[in-house]
């Protein structure tokens, strides 16, 4: 299927590994012309040469600026005045319970996982409004309707992501401006290697041993593919894609249990 997006211009934050790489990938086969983010010169350097390799031809370049600071983002702004396309992302903040939640954690968590990409869409959805096409992808998590107590941090800044995302979203798609959310659970990047990690340390097990454990959490016994998840964000950023809007994507191995 053509997607009908070749020629669009592409800003995905935080995407020199991970899940964010995977759709800048999936849209760079696209013919998308894709900006990547990060803070580190030297891995985005590294991600845009392994991105050329993997789609010869891809058109790719990078900004290295943080997104949590005003700075940061006058520096994408800059250099990417207009997008058609915005893939929202950023590390979430770390496992915890409820006596590391202070107000100072709190707001750090908005701070990572809400504020950067309400920022975003308030400088890029007027322009793709006058354009008359935008795409949002915000990258989440399965965690925004499946919460589990160590994740709750990360739930709970992300579901104020998803809840403004929602409101913003029937204002502007009928101006061909689209928002929706991805919800990723146990994709196969690095994060699945830190909490690998966790449970190595917490129950003296092999990498191994983690790994299973975490794959028989997901209903179709496996860890998701990060391809499977870049290619879903590229749909959803598709010209086909423009009846789809406020919506929130599961990529969970089928693990989600509710019927809504």
């Amino acid at each position: 299927m053509d997607l009908g997006i070749r020629g669009r211009q592409a800003f995905i934050a935080a995407s020199s590994q991970g899940l964010g790489y995977a759709c800048a990938r999936s849209l760079a086969r696209e013919g998308v012309r894709v900006t990547l983010n990060g803070r580190s010169a030297d891995k985005l350097e590294a991600a845009v040469e392994a991105l050329r390799s993997e789609v010869p031809g891809a058109r790719v370049d990078f900004v290295t600026a943080d997104l949590t600071t005003p700075d940061g983002l006058e520096t994408i702004f800059a250099a990417h005045p207009h997008v058609d396309i915005l893939v929202t992302n950023n590390a979430g903040p770390p496992p915890g319970n409820l006596e590391d939640w202070d107000a100072k954690a709190l707001i750090g968590a908005l701070k990572t996982n809400a504020i950067p990409a309400v920022q975003l869409m308030r400088f890029y959805i007027p322009k793709m409004c006058s354009a008359g096409f935008g795409r949002i992808v915000n990258i989440t998590s399965a965690m925004v309707k499946s919460p589990k107590y160590d994740m709750g941090l990360s739930a709970s800044a992300r579901a104020a992501l998803t809840a403004i995302s929602k409101a913003i979203s029937t204002e502007v798609v009928r101006d061909n401006v689209t928002i929706n959310n991805l919800l990723p659970e146990r994709i196969d990047t690095p994060r699945q290697e830190f909490m690998a990690k966790r449970l190595m340390k917490a129950h003296g097990i092999t990498r191994e041993q983690a790994f299973e454990r975490i794959a028989a959490t997901i209903k179709a016994g496996r860890l998701g593919r990060p391809e499977e998840f870049g290619d879903a964000c590229a749909f959803l950023c598709s010209a086909q894609a423009g009846y789809i809007s406020g919506q929130n994507l599961q990529l969970d191995g089928g693990s989600y249990e509710g019927l809504i």
